[in-house]
């Protein structure tokens, strides 16, 4: 089988019914499977897929494990020469999976892609492409840095500026929203690491192809629609939670692994302070929509 679609999803059953079509349709002519994995979702998620999308595999779980163990759950079963793990709230081209297969095939070093995204205004979205969070570019990142110098090489290397967004080029981070990624390479680094309940796991995933030996691409020749933030949007308490503990992972992880030395030591604090400050933030805006 030449490729293999996984989708989790959380109460975004509209969307999930939107990705699906284009999923359908950018997989005509290919040998392929789609799965979704349900994530205990009290819409009609589940229901829809049964009688929308009956050629679909469909695993509803009774509990909420999060996103790393619901794709663990789909690439354990998934028989496809590459694996694209995709969230429900995007919609892909026609030609998606056509394009993405071929440049793999003709890139045998290539670990994973991924490729262009865009919002729903059409408008281009900067973390299609990501530097890994090394030392300085986790300090300028949980600063703020970034963000006041967008256009800077130095301040803003993580979504790196200076790679035009129609240029092809060998990246660091695939996002999580559209991951291409070569099965063989999989069965050497391992799934998805666990611990990551959301976010997180795909900038430790493609660290960890990278250092298995492959290259991560960034490939524009194709694009998808990301509705940023629909299906996992940091907009409460537990969500905040969930971003900034899968920071602190991956930032223990590789302390721990001694590549970055004392690296946990010294992000560490900025990220419990930069997590306060979204929470403080959360609130107010709580407070203020009541009145």
């Amino acid at each position: 089988m030449e490729l293999s679609v996984i989708i989790v999803s959380f109460n975004v059953s509209t969307l999930l019914r939107q990705c699906l079509r284009s999923v359908t349709k950018a997989s005509n002519n290919i040998d392929c499977e789609i799965f979704v994995v349900d994530n205990n979702s009290i819409d009609d998620s589940c229901a829809i897929v049964k009688q929308e999308f009956p050629e679909v595999i469909l695993i509803c779980n009774n509990i909420n494990s999060g996103f790393s163990v619901a794709n663990n759950q789909a690439i354990n079963n998934a028989k496809g020469k590459f694996v694209l793990l995709l969230n429900p709230d995007t919609l892909v081209e026609e030609n998606t999976f056509t394009k993405c297969i071929n440049f793999m095939n003709q890139h045998p070093d290539a670990g994973a892609l991924g490729v262009r995204m865009v919002n729903g205004n059409g408008e281009f979205l900067p973390e299609s492409k990501r530097s890994l969070p090394t030392l300085p570019t986790a300090f300028f990142k949980v600063f703020g840095f970034s963000s006041l110098f967008r256009g800077s090489r130095f301040f803003n290397r993580y979504h790196l500026p200076y790679i035009g967004s129609f240029e092809i080029s060998k990246i660091e981070v695939i996002s999580g929203a559209f991951m291409f990624i070569r099965r063989e390479a999989l069965d050497k680094t391992g799934l998805l690491d666990e611990d990551f309940f959301i976010y997180g796991e795909d900038i430790d995933l493609s660290y960890r192809l990278l250092q298995a030996g492959y290259n991560n691409y960034y490939f524009p020749g194709t694009q998808i629609i990301h509705f940023k933030g629909k299906s996992t949007a940091r907009n409460n308490f537990n969500d905040i939670m969930h971003f900034y503990n899968a920071m602190r992972i991956y930032v223990r992880k590789r302390s721990e692994e001694g590549k970055i030395k004392f690296l946990y030591f010294l992000i560490a604090p900025a990220i419990y302070f930069r997590q306060s400050l979204a929470v403080i933030n959360r609130f107010f805006r709580i407070i203020f929509l009541k009145y």
